[in-house]
């Protein structure tokens, strides 16, 4: 069985637009799969990225344009200049961290539900009340927006160091069993062609 390390950012529109695609990939593959979401915004300056706004103004513009290609290319709903972007996604990642080591939810669905809050439904996933109500619809305690985030918060900061040191620049990012990279949603078909044995 395949294990694959998923780097992403709960902020990130095109983790938003992997989300489907990835569940089906993992489910078909019966890969074991470890959520590990990392502070982006800290990424960038260590491995030759720009945050969004000092990007020039022509990679601006082209990322709105490419944005609405890939969500309609993959037939999801998406608001490229949403009401809460940017917002900190430290709660949220917290809160995916502590139901992973909670269980008996459906981890991947959380992240689903987080990502398209702030994508397609409009809603600022650090607040509590946003956290705590996609925690519940994905099988998991609520409470977990509380009492996971000490842990949560040093998983955040290891995570970081794990990205930087295993090469990733961006999310989302998928290492299968610690060596072949994937990053990008519009690569998440080589993902599942590596799995498949075809790559």
């Amino acid at each position: 069985m395949a294990k694959i390390e998923y780097y992403f950012s709960t902020i990130s529109p095109y983790t938003y637009l992997a989300g489907p695609r990835l569940r089906a990939i993992v489910e078909s593959h019966g890969a074991e799969i470890v959520v590990k979401p990392f502070d982006i915004i800290g990424l960038f300056p260590r491995t030759g990225g720009l945050p969004l706004p000092e990007r020039h103004p022509s990679r601006q513009a082209y990322r709105l344009v490419d944005l609405e290609r890939q969500a309609k290319k993959a037939g999801m709903p998406l608001n490229v200049k949403p009401a809460h972007f940017p917002t900190n996604p430290a709660p949220s990642s917290y809160a995916i961290i502590a139901a992973q080591a909670a269980g008996g939810g459906d981890v991947l669905g959380l992240v689903e539900r987080l990502l398209a809050a702030c994508w397609a439904e409009e809603k600022d996933i650090a607040q509590d009340d946003v956290i705590k109500e996609c925690l519940g619809a994905a099988g998991f305690d609520p409470a977990l927006a509380d009492t996971g985030l000490f842990t949560g918060a040093e998983a955040y900061g290891r995570n970081l160091e794990e990205a930087v040191a295993a090469g990733v620049f961006g999310a989302p990012t998928w290492i299968v069993d610690g060596g072949e990279m994937f990053w990008g949603q519009d690569r998440i078909e080589d993902l599942d062609l590596f799995l498949k044995g075809a790559l």
